[in-house]
């Protein structure tokens, strides 16, 4: 993005912990957009408050508008003003293809687009045309709305696609002969090709945007606890020890939902970061355990294009 929307790493230094407030001090986004996926709960409510309170529109597309616009109630001062709630339900492509041309209809240029909303875990859920609901949900939904709303992402002159991932794990696979677990599904396992997707998703974006001036990153936001983990059992997440028998965190485990936003806002407006893309990033900086597999990417984008029918992005 160009120096006047994004933020000036000299300006200030980002300490660990930092929250995403905290990263868009002194920053004035006046004048540009935002598409927060999730951006009504969690890491996204958090993403969406430091956007909004720097000055840009953040449009909030929700499953569920009524609760989310309750959710953005609560945001303080002009903040509200600057945060709208469309419909969109990722699982449903005809809902993303809706969005996508109520959005365009406006004729206004898409500075940054977070993908953050996700499942985690969750029984075996058929969505579309029979879809696995996590693959479906945090990554296909997000590749097909990144393709529908390229044209304002390409008219912005420099725009960044931050794509919400998890910590990395090097045993991570796409399970390319069933990407839809129809055979021994595994919530784990789906969720973890759902998170290595997200990463290889920018990866292999970056790589065909760069020369239309947008660029994408992937982002683990650190442990949060969120409503994400609510298909979990508290007697998992004890055996897991996340939480003690009363239900309180691990000590020094999880970090705020504001901290964790840091960092998707960091990879969204960072100086740091003008001129390039792919990264894998993680506190507020370039991490370097990543995939870094450009065969895998493209493979997984072949994929993901025949099974939405979109591959406008050359």
């Amino acid at each position: 993005m160009t120096s006047d929307t994004t933020a000036d790493t000299g300006q200030h230094a980002i300490a660990a912990g930092s929250t995403a407030a905290e990263v868009l001090a002194g920053i004035d986004l006046t004048g540009r957009t935002a598409v927060v996926t999730g951006g009504y709960s969690g890491l996204g409510l958090a993403a969406t408050r430091a956007l909004a309170g720097a000055g840009a529109r953040v449009v909030v597309p929700a499953r569920r508008p009524e609760t989310a616009r309750q959710a953005l109630a609560g945001v303080d001062g002009a903040d509200v003003n600057r945060a709208e709630v469309e419909r969109l339900d990722l699982a449903d492509l005809d809902s993303v293809r809706a969005f996508a041309e109520r959005f365009l209809r406006r004729q206004a240029p898409l500075h940054i687009l977070i993908a953050g909303a996700g499942i985690m875990a969750c029984p075996e859920t058929r969505v579309g045309p029979g879809w696995e609901a996590q693959f479906a949900v945090n990554h296909l939904g997000h590749y097909a709305l990144t393709h529908l709303l390229w044209p304002a992402l390409t008219a912005a002159g420099a725009a960044r696609v931050v794509s919400v991932s998890s910590g990395y794990d090097a045993g991570w696979r796409i399970r390319w002969d069933d990407p839809q677990f129809t055979r021994g599904y595994d919530k784990w396992a789906a969720y973890a090709q759902s998170k290595l997707a997200n990463i290889l998703f920018a990866r292999h974006l970056d790589r065909l945007g760069g020369p239309y001036g947008v660029h994408a990153f992937s982002v683990n936001p650190g442990w949060i606890r969120t409503p994400l983990q609510r298909h979990l059992t508290a007697g998992e997440m004890v055996a897991a020890g996340w939480i003690d028998a009363e239900g309180n965190s691990a000590p020094g485990l999880f970090r705020a939902p504001e901290q964790g936003a840091a960092t998707l806002v960091w990879a969204a407006t960072s100086r740091e970061l003008d001129g390039r893309g792919g990264d894998y990033c993680a506190d507020c900086r370039v991490a370097g355990e990543g995939p870094a597999d450009d065969g895998a990417a493209a493979r997984l984008w072949a994929l993901s294009a025949g099974l939405t029918g979109l591959d406008r992005i050359h």
